[in-house]
């Protein structure tokens, strides 16, 4: 008689570490998150928030910008310097565009604006790791290629003219979806919808991506020549690389 096969082992919940200074609104976020079947951690400044992440590995963390000790761009900063994969959701206060752009740039994954429903800040905590954890198609992707710029979707590495180019992860998803629609203007909503999977937020996101992105990928980024502006709808890649007008 054949021996059952052996039931693999469930997968451990996804971990999360809350990072807020305000103790109310850290035990409000945890018990929220544990009753969605989450495994959480809590730090109250940026200091311990580092010392925590080292040692708890979150999948995922829930991080306010203003904290004492070590502010919450600093610890998205040290925490994509130390080549940190963990997922950032940051929490910002109401009319703080540049601080949440100045975290979209350091790598945060995402973010919530102060005051927010905990239902909201769950369901976006699990949008965040469902995109961080995705399956691709069957199936290794193919190359992308135009011009001298090569993107291997796999490795998620971007190359141009054989150098590899220093590409945050919103930056290559950006760019590998303008190299697979060359000739096509797409909208900054659009844009944030289908890269990145935003319902809402500041399409100045975007802009920044998209000049952050002509810096690395233009022979002159102020007269761009792949990656251009059209006026009144919003980006458009010419893989011929004509000069805009």
């Amino acid at each position: 008689m054949t021996a059952p096969a052996p039931v693999p082992p469930a997968p451990a919940p996804p971990r999360v570490l809350v990072v807020d200074d305000d103790p109310t609104v850290a035990e409000v976020v945890t018990g929220y998150l544990v009753r969605a079947g989450y495994v959480v951690d809590r730090a109250a400044d940026g200091r311990a928030a580092l010392a925590r992440a080292a040692a708890f590995r979150p999948d995922l963390v829930v991080l306010d910008l203003m904290l004492p000790e070590v502010d919450g761009l600093e610890v998205c900063r040290r925490l994509r310097a130390a080549g940190s994969a963990t997922a950032v959701l940051m929490l910002t206060a109401k009319g703080e565009e540049a601080e949440r752009i100045a975290g979209l740039e350091l790598g945060a994954d995402d973010y919530v604006t102060k005051p927010f429903s905990p239902r909201e800040l769950v369901l976006r905590v699990g949008a965040v790791l469902r995109r961080r954890t995705a399956v691709p198609a069957a199936g290794a992707p193919e190359p992308l290629t135009a011009g001298d710029l090569e993107l291997d979707q796999q490795a998620r590495r971007a190359f141009r003219s054989g150098r590899e180019l220093a590409l945050t992860q919103r930056e290559f998803d950006l760019l590998a979806f303008f190299v697979g629609h060359p000739g096509t203007a797409f909208g900054r909503e659009e844009l944030m919808s289908r890269v990145w999977g935003w319902d809402f937020g500041d399409l100045a996101t975007v802009t920044v991506h998209v000049r952050r992105l002509r810096e690395k990928v233009e022979d002159d980024p102020a007269a761009p020549r792949l990656i251009r502006t059209v006026w009144g709808v919003g980006y458009r890649f010419d893989p011929a690389g004509e000069v805009a007008r």
